[in-house]
């Protein structure tokens, strides 16, 4: 790790709320939701009231009855991504983007050319206000977890510069929360155990930690907790997985709705699998309960594919298996990731006769939404059903 806090962790303020009150005037300093079913953003004004992201719009009216509902323009919200980008890479070669609204940059070696990291990260926030109107907060530190950490904190419309003398007595007071994965579950397991900030968990032992929560999660929160996060930020790198979920709110739905939404996620996937020359290997089902709780359930394909059919039959097998839960404790989001992918220039050309024709039917496809678009060519079991918004995506 450098010596020097160099680098940033630049995150746009409620993106797509922030665009809506960029384009309106009338919407600015006003609570403001993006989405009429399910919350897909909310500006600050309305998460005073508590109203979040992936609520359903019922509840976040019921929480703040003067909000203004916007319907979601996506080309506007990938318009401005890219702007932003550009103002990234125009201040470093070295940017690695986390999705279209949040990024890393690595400043380091610019201090001739620039100035300081603060005065580059200052220079940024302006750039991006006065260029596209939009604000942006970030985080400078000398690792990419830290700098997360600290725009974080420094929400909304904030600047934080930690220090590298100053990095724990700054990390080990906050949450557990913020520590990097850990989600309500191992946080309320920490809880459970008297153990609410980072830095009572920096002063347990690794292997406390293992035998509390497995190898994985418990060497990666040891290293967290005492700011160990020797990556570096990398550019061109391509996915390692790729996803799509679906907000559902609280209403109820049926196993046949949930059946459907599956089809629409995998759909969607298979197209960016194929779009970006990539295979999979495993199938994940993500979901969140009424509770806020969640819950995965994975399975392995026998061999690396970009075809929907293998895809979408485990998915729904996952799916099945899920029933049960989903009717006990309520959905309020259903999620797919396709994950260990690799070039599909690996696959044998040698292939058994019906991946061939599921290759090929796929391929038919697609090229006929790319012609006629996306709506033109569908799934019966998707005939007539809202299957939800597609976001803007960074490249996969």
């Amino acid at each position: 790790m450098s010596n020097e806090a160099t680098i940033l962790h630049a995150d746009l303020d409620a993106f797509y709320a922030s665009v809506e009150q960029r384009d309106d005037p009338r919407l600015r300093a006003r609570p403001v939701i993006v989405g009429s079913g399910v919350v897909l953003a909310a500006s600050y004004e309305a998460r005073a009231y508590g109203v979040r992201t992936a609520m359903s719009g019922g509840q976040a009216r019921r929480l703040c009855p003067h909000v203004i509902v916007v319907e979601p323009r996506m080309s506007a919200y990938a318009e401005a991504s890219k702007a932003v980008f550009t103002v990234f890479k125009d201040t470093t070669p070295l940017v690695e983007g986390l999705s279209i609204d949040e990024a890393f940059l690595d400043v380091g070696g610019l201090r001739r050319i620039s100035g300081s990291p603060i005065d580059i990260a200052t220079r940024l926030r302006r750039e991006v206000l006065t260029e596209i109107g939009l604000p942006i907060t970030v985080g400078v530190a000398r690792t990419k977890f830290l700098a997360k950490v600290a725009s974080g904190v420094a929400k909304p419309d904030g600047l934080l510069v930690v220090p590298p003398d100053g990095e724990l007595e700054f990390l080990h007071p906050l949450p557990v929360r913020r520590l990097w994965g850990v989600g309500p579950v191992t946080a309320d397991r920490l809880r459970n155990r008297g153990i609410t900030t980072v830095g009572e968990v920096a002063r347990l032992p690794e292997s406390t930690l293992i035998s509390m929560l497995g190898q994985a999660s418990g060497r990666h929160l040891h290293a967290l907790a005492h700011n160990r996060d020797p990556r570096p930020v990398r550019t061109g790198v391509r996915r390692r997985s790729m996803g799509a979920q679906r907000a559902l709110g609280r209403r109820g739905r049926s196993p046949e709705d949930l059946a459907a939404i599956v089809v629409g996620l995998v759909d969607r996937l298979g197209r960016r699998l194929r779009a970006a020359g990539r295979l999979c290997r495993t199938v994940t089902l993500r979901l969140r309960f009424d509770d806020f709780s969640r819950a995965t359930r994975s399975r392995t394909l026998p061999q690396a594919t970009a075809e929907t059919p293998p895809i979408l039959d485990t998915a729904r097998r996952l799916l099945a298996t899920a029933l049960p839960l989903i009717e006990s404790r309520g959905i309020t989001l259903i999620g797919i990731t396709l994950g260990e992918l690799h070039d599909d220039r690996t696959v044998q050309l040698a292939l058994p006769f019906d991946h061939a024709a599921n290759g090929a039917l796929d391929t038919a496809l697609d090229d006929m939404r790319d012609r006629f678009g996306s709506t033109a060519v569908t799934r019966a079991v998707l005939l007539g059903r809202d299957q939800g918004i597609s976001v803007p995506l960074l490249p996969d």
